[in-house]
């Protein structure tokens, strides 16, 4: 019989990058509502202030960290605050992320450099400032990445190719550090109803088109991406390691 206490996250410590809306606003709220006190990673400001303080008067711990990880020298600051407050780290959501253009025989060289900085260099800092705390705790490490990281994305080569690279990252992590009792995985969603794509979905034509690409005929929520987040980083998927798993309704089948 499956224990479903397993999913219980009561003493751990979560640190989410991006998470003061879209899918790590949904993450960070899932994962206190299972009991883990959560470090929330934003240069959002008085959002992020807000929104923990949602989660505390709801009976959660939780704090803010600002930072933005587009800048090399901030992911470290971001574990060490999250580990100065809460004294461990048992959990690490890589999910900061942006979205730009970039469109063949036109790119911008300043939009490829900005999405590598926040989506591959920023995840690397902090995962690689986390990793001393998650070996005490053999934690686990999930990367938010993306459909595009596996079919591409017309206009988005950077995000694409970002996203892919936090693939191979994960892989190979997953071989280093399995030996060591820390879990690393990926989560690949498709198309999310968060702020990063109002511009797409607010369209209806253009939102009616996107939702016939998926088999299970809608657009995800940020919640949708948070429970399978949820269960990566519980007991439930203790034996589940260098996996990427596919949340997009069908759109991308990918092996």
């Amino acid at each position: 019989m499956i224990d479903l206490l397993a999913l219980a996250l009561a003493s751990r410590v979560a640190l989410v990058t991006g998470g003061s809306r879209g899918v790590g606003r949904s993450v960070a709220l899932t994962l206190a509502s299972a009991g883990a006190k959560v470090a929330v990673n934003s240069s959002g400001g008085a959002a992020a202030t807000e929104f923990v303080n949602e989660i505390t008067a709801a009976g959660g711990e939780a704090i803010v960290v600002d930072a933005d990880l587009s800048q090399p020298d901030r992911g470290a600051e971001v574990v060490e605050r999250t580990v100065q407050a809460f004294g461990r780290l048992d959990i690490l959501i890589n999910n900061a992320g942006l979205l730009k253009a970039n469109v063949a025989g036109n790119a911008d060289l300043d939009a490829w450099d900005a999405q590598f900085a926040v989506n591959t260099r920023g995840a690397f800092v902090v995962t690689e400032a986390a990793i001393p705390y998650l070996l005490q705790t053999r934690g686990s490490i999930v990367f938010v990445s993306s459909t595009a990281a596996q079919r591409g994305s017309k206009g988005h080569s950077a995000y694409a190719a970002s996203k892919g690279a936090l693939h191979s990252y994960m892989k190979s992590l997953a071989a280093e550090l399995g030996p060591f009792g820390i879990r690393v995985n990926c989560v690949a969603p498709g198309w999310v109803d968060t702020e990063m794509v109002n511009a797409s979905l607010s369209d209806p034509a253009t939102r009616q088109r996107i939702e016939r690409s998926i088999p299970l005929g809608r657009v995800a929520t940020a919640e949708d991406i948070a429970g399978p987040i949820l269960f990566l980083v519980s007991d439930l998927a203790r034996h589940i390691h260098g996996e990427v798993l596919n949340v997009n309704g069908g759109s991308v089948l990918a092996g």
